[in-house]
């Protein structure tokens, strides 16, 4: 059965997994329970992947009974899960109305860290033209669950947690599919959930929230949330990003950056901005665009990610050479920036940034128009 399928039959149950802890506890005392039996089943679904109450053995049977008949544990369906030689893992996942998402565990070289992108959004909103997410158009925002299910399900296959450090999972990115600040009444509850020790117990620090520039949405996280922050800058002036990074036009690099500092001033220790961006061949790849860059960047406390374009067909652009990649860090490198080229990962399974496509029931006829713009150019 399909997940959306298996929706439709348990549609009057309500669906624990996307629950934050205050929910959780709402949700006991709705049915005349104590709030404590939030943190036991929170741990039962996050800490041990269980989806079943009746293997909750810490719950009375009485408990356990009535939780089958009001509750469920529902996560995204499996539709396909591959790995890449070099260790990444992919999942296409189904969710409520049968589209499918994607999502990548990405392991460092020494095995120390495992690193999991998020998507936030069946699609994409934007439009940046050197992501193949954004080509496939929009169709909707994810739920918690669906959010937070993406994480359950990379750390149900490797097993329940046989300690407090053996995690599957110890860093999550929100960079998958879509624009997260776009969506965010599911994905700050979905992040607490990350955070919440009753939940994957994760350092603010590892959870690292990637935006294109919601300028409103960047000031309302600071004054909720001081997880790390990353920018989809990809170039030092507005003329260039306008065109690789559409939402320029309305949100300026100026009153980005602003965003960034203020939202810095909010977070209760020492923090920087991880500025990400993507190395185009013959686009913003030159040594007046590390210039650029760095004069930019100056009174911003940021880190420098080189990303070399991940190719995909008919965006019409390459990807530079590895000498290429190397120049422009030594550029940044003699202005007085650190920035590691990060090795593409994954590719061998459409795994890489940017190639994220997932199956969208496209709202907005991008992918439709994106289609007849390549048969027109082929003519």
């Amino acid at each position: 059965m399909t997940a959306s399928a298996f929706a439709a039959q348990n549609d009057q149950r309500t669906n624990l997994l996307g629950l934050s802890r205050e929910q959780m506890e709402a949700f006991f005392v709705s049915i005349g329970e104590k709030k404590f039996r939030a943190a036991q089943v929170m741990k039962w679904i996050h800490h041990e992947g269980c989806d079943d109450f009746e293997a909750m053995t810490n719950l009375s049977k009485t408990l356990r009974a009535r939780l089958a008949q009001v509750a469920e544990i529902r996560g995204p369906g499996v539709v396909y899960e591959g790995a890449s030689k070099d260790g990444t893992r992919k999942w296409v996942l189904e969710v409520e109305d049968g589209s499918y998402v994607e999502t990548v565990l990405i392991p460092s070289e020494n095995g120390n860290r495992r690193t999991l992108c998020v998507s936030s959004q069946v699609g994409c909103s934007l439009d940046c033209s050197f992501c193949s997410t954004g080509k496939q158009g929009f169709q909707r925002n994810l739920t918690a669950a669906e959010i937070i299910g993406q994480v359950w399900v990379a750390c149900r296959s490797a097993g329940p947690r046989r300690d407090s450090l053996s995690r599957p999972v110890t860093n999550v990115v929100m960079m998958g599919m879509g624009e997260p600040l776009l969506n965010y009444d599911n994905v700050v509850p979905a992040m607490k959930l990350m955070l919440d020790d009753t939940a994957y117990g994760l350092s603010k620090r590892r959870v690292t929230l990637s935006t294109s520039g919601v300028v409103p949405m960047i000031d309302k996280l600071g004054d909720e949330l001081d997880v790390s922050l990353a920018i989809s800058l990809h170039a030092a002036n507005d003329e260039l990003r306008n065109e690789l990074v559409p939402l320029n036009r309305k949100y300026n690099i100026s009153t980005l950056l602003e965003a960034c500092q203020r939202y810095l001033a909010k977070c209760a220790d020492t923090r920087m901005v991880t500025i990400e961006y993507t190395l185009i061949k013959d686009v913003n790849d030159q040594r007046q665009h590390a210039e650029q860059l760095a004069e930019l960047l100056e009174t911003l406390p940021c880190k420098i990610n080189l990303i070399p374009f991940n190719p995909f067909p008919h965006s019409g652009y390459e990807k530079p050479s590895r000498n290429q990649a190397m120049r422009f860090q030594q550029w940044l490198y003699e202005l007085g920036y650190t920035a590691p080229i990060r090795m593409t990962r994954g590719d061998d399974i459409d795994a890489a940034c940017g190639q994220l496509v997932g199956r969208v029931k496209d709202r907005t006829r991008r992918h439709e128009r994106y289609i007849q713009s390549i048969q027109i150019d082929a003519d």
